[in-house]
């Protein structure tokens, strides 16, 4: 008999799932494992005659929460891969993979920081300027986990960086993050809309090479961050 991997999703905490619309109850004999160890959920995936990926729906948005699975065997291949782990290789190999991921988020950051540059544009006059700019903008939206739009591979770098740039403007040029903004389906996008426009307003003096003012609010939170 092929593999079954079925999809159902949690209703009351771990103990009410429905499947295809239906109500249905945990199979007799099996228990739920919550995500957390991807390489434990690969080999019970691998290994489970068969099994149920579980998820949890959030709005429109779905998450996957675990698996539920005949008992005993998590068990028993978490006792394995304990035993694998402790092993000299894996140990260099675990050593390898870290070198590596740090390599490539250096990389990442290397051109992340290129791409904010290009999208900012400046005149020659305020280089020094736009190099710090992308540099502090860069360490802030570029480490792994952060959740911003500079870690997304859904959209291509130029438009991380355009974005990164308007996100770190809105909290630190503007009063956007004290501003009393109604709740009105659509008016937190119309003020983000409203402030990126004066963001980029804002961009331009300093591309066209412009005297800028001593109060410039992208000057004045650079200057905090001295």
């Amino acid at each position: 008999m092929d593999k079954q991997e079925t999809v159902v999703y949690a209703l009351q905490g771990i103990r009410k799932y429905s499947k295809d619309g239906r109500f249905v109850d945990l199979p007799e004999g099996w228990e739920f494992i919550p995500s957390g160890d991807p390489a434990l959920t690969r080999r019970l995936k691998t290994t489970a005659p068969d099994y149920w990926v579980v998820k949890r729906k959030v709005g429109r948005k779905e998450f996957g929460i675990g698996l539920c699975v005949p008992i005993g065997l998590a068990s028993d291949i978490a006792e394995q891969l304990k035993a694998e782990r402790e092993t000299p290789e894996y140990q260099k190999k675990l050593e390898a993979g870290r070198r590596q991921r740090e390599k490539r988020q250096v990389e990442y950051q290397e051109e992340f920081e290129k791409a904010i540059q290009e999208f900012l544009g400046f005149h020659k006059r305020y280089e020094e300027l736009a190099a710090r700019l992308a540099k502090v903008i860069t360490e802030f939206t570029t480490p792994v986990g952060s959740g911003t739009v500079a870690r997304t591979q859904r959209i291509p770098i130029e438009e991380r960086a355009c974005a990164a740039v308007i996100a770190w403007m809105r909290h630190n040029t503007t009063d956007y993050d004290h501003r009393y903004i109604p709740r009105v389906a659509g008016k937190r996008r119309e003020v983000r809309h409203d402030i990126a426009q004066e963001s980029l307003a804002l961009l331009k003096d300093y591309r066209r090479g412009n005297d800028i003012p001593a109060d410039c609010p992208l000057q004045k939170a650079l200057a905090r961050l001295k």
